[in-house]
């Protein structure tokens, strides 16, 4: 495993930084070089994970012209062009915490072939995701739900969502409170990632639109 720093307060405070080019600036010192070290770590580990060749995309924020980012990310993808047509993997800070995701956002052109794979097994999805973990329906909001608190139903909302509605995302994984001491333990905070990964893979791998091979998985 790679030696990895972890994140320390001053990565979170970036998001208070006034201005898009100083904020910008305060991304590209402190936060991407530490995203270069998790994709070097993390693209052959979900390459392996999940079966598909994993290509890193780091965010930009290149159209950004006026107002800076409040988060930001670096994330996974089967193509090397890009990752937002994608289900893809994320890792990303926003001002309050670190979020982990299996992603589905709206514009993936496979919503509806995902919708259906994991309406068809929802037990198993509900069984295989830790009540812990957090559901979100929206990448642009730092907020979630927890499994626990959703239940059955309200993952099946989600779920069922992700086809009903053209904007409409999913997004499971966990956060971690920017206060959280094992977010400056780099080895504990790699094996929590590990961890995490180890079950969205098989979220991606359930919801794979060329053939619903998860069944050896669960």
């Amino acid at each position: 495993m790679l030696t990895f720093p972890g994140f320390r307060q001053e990565d979170f405070d970036v998001f208070a930084i006034d201005g898009l080019d100083a904020r910008m600036d305060a991304i590209k010192t402190n936060i991407r070089p530490k995203f270069e070290v998790l994709s070097q770590h993390f693209a052959p580990f979900l390459s392996v994970a999940t079966g598909d060749e994993m290509f890193t995309h780091i965010a930009k924020h290149a159209r950004r012209t006026v107002n800076p980012p409040a988060d930001t990310w670096v994330a996974w993808a089967n193509d090397k062009r890009g990752y937002k047509k994608h289900p893809h993997f994320q890792i990303g800070l926003w001002g309050t915490h670190l979020f982990v995701w299996y992603a589905v956002i709206y514009e993936s052109p496979s919503k509806e072939i995902i919708s259906h794979a994991f309406n068809k097994r929802l037990e198993e999805v509900i069984a295989m995701v830790p009540e812990h973990f957090h559901w979100s329906p929206d990448h642009m909001q730092p907020a979630s739900t927890s499994q626990k608190e959703l239940g059955t139903a309200g993952v099946k909302k989600l779920v069922d969502r992700l086809a009903q509605v053209k904007k409409a995302e999913l997004l499971c994984g966990i956060t971690i409170d920017r206060h959280d001491p094992i977010l400056t333990d780099g080895e504990a905070l790699m094996s929590r990632l590990e961890e995490t990964f180890g079950v969205l893979s098989k979220l991606y791998t359930l919801g794979n639109s060329r053939g619903q091979t998860a069944s050896r998985f669960l």
